[in-house]
């Protein structure tokens, strides 16, 4: 078995993956909030959306918030599921949204059964969502499914 150390302000320790895997994430939400490109930069925010959710053992429904020059504002992980659902509120986005003061909003949510193949209700909620946000001015970019794959609304062409 091989160690894994994490370099902080004392030196390097010994740490378990669980840790390491934590501090990874929190790297890389550091480096999103700052206003990566996300979108000039696809494969990054698969990456990201990966660590973020990857090996979670219940649905997480969230959202990316950018600004008119597509740069990250806020990732919000909004509604928290069981291991095959999450309810989803289109008002909740919308609301969020407005307070990030987003032009734009890209939401995922996970599959914890390692498929990324979309359900009827994850097209539905696609469609409400892009709706709502519309109503307000936001352009709903697109909808992904982090599993084993990331797949992609838009480049679905079901957006």
């Amino acid at each position: 078995m091989s160690m894994l150390y994490i370099h902080d302000a004392d030196g390097h320790r010994a740490a378990d993956s669980r840790e390491v895997i934590r501090e990874a994430h929190a790297l890389i939400s550091r480096s999103f909030r700052r206003g990566a490109p996300v979108l000039r930069r696809p494969v990054q925010l698969r990456e990201f959306l990966k660590m973020h959710l990857g090996g979670l053992e219940h649905e997480v429904f969230g959202a990316l918030y950018l600004n008119a020059r597509h740069r990250l504002i806020a990732v919000d992980d909004l509604f928290r599921g069981t291991i095959d659902g999450a309810v989803v509120y289109p008002r909740e986005v919308v609301k969020s949204a407005l307070k990030y003061g987003a032009s734009h909003v890209i939401i995922y949510h996970n599959h914890p059964s390692g498929s990324p193949d979309p359900s009827t209700a994850d097209a539905l909620i696609t469609c409400r969502l892009r709706d709502a946000l519309a109503l307000v001015d936001i352009a709903l970019l697109d909808h992904l499914i982090v599993a084993e794959r990331v797949y992609s609304f838009a480049e679905a062409g079901r957006l």
